[in-house]
């Protein structure tokens, strides 16, 4: 016998409990394309409930992908899950605008960051009010499922 489809997918998350999962948890995977080829990395984030999520992009590749990627992407996908058990689980994916912010929106993001961003720490071992290696992405669709859980 075949399980039940809905023990499998879990159940579809409101927009209060999709926010709930982007502020509890620091880290995702942050997708884009360029030229019709993908591109997917792990991320830190911020999120202040205000419907953008913010990421630095301090580290670099030797080939410069991530900044290429994330300079040349208009829009992009962000996943975020937490795995407690087979049967305890959430997923919630946004996506959006992808864009780099200016110095004038560093102390917003850098707030979001600290709040729940994974190794904050790392936010002061950069100089980035001058220069922000941050990029926002205005949340324009979101969606969630859940197992288990609320």
């Amino acid at each position: 016998m075949s399980p039940n489809p809905g023990i499998l997918q879990g159940h579809t998350m409101d927009d209060a409990a999709i926010d709930r999962v982007l502020e509890a948890n620091g880290v995702g995977v942050l997708s884009m394309a360029l030229g019709g080829t993908p591109y997917s990395i792990p991320m830190s984030f911020g999120y202040a409930g205000d419907e953008t999520l913010y990421f630095l992009l301090a580290g670099h590749s030797e080939d410069g992908k991530k900044m290429e990627f994330a300079e040349e992407s208009e829009e992009a996908s962000f996943l975020v899950y937490d795995v407690a058990a087979d049967d305890e689980w959430k997923s919630v994916i946004v996506s959006g605008a992808l864009a780099r912010i200016t110095p004038e929106e560093w102390d917003t993001a850098r707030e979001a960051m600290i709040d729940n961003a994974y190794r904050p720490d790392l936010l002061t071992s950069i100089d980035v009010q001058s220069d922000p290696r941050v990029w926002s992405l205005d949340i324009e669709t979101k969606s969630g499922r859940a197992m288990g859980t609320e």
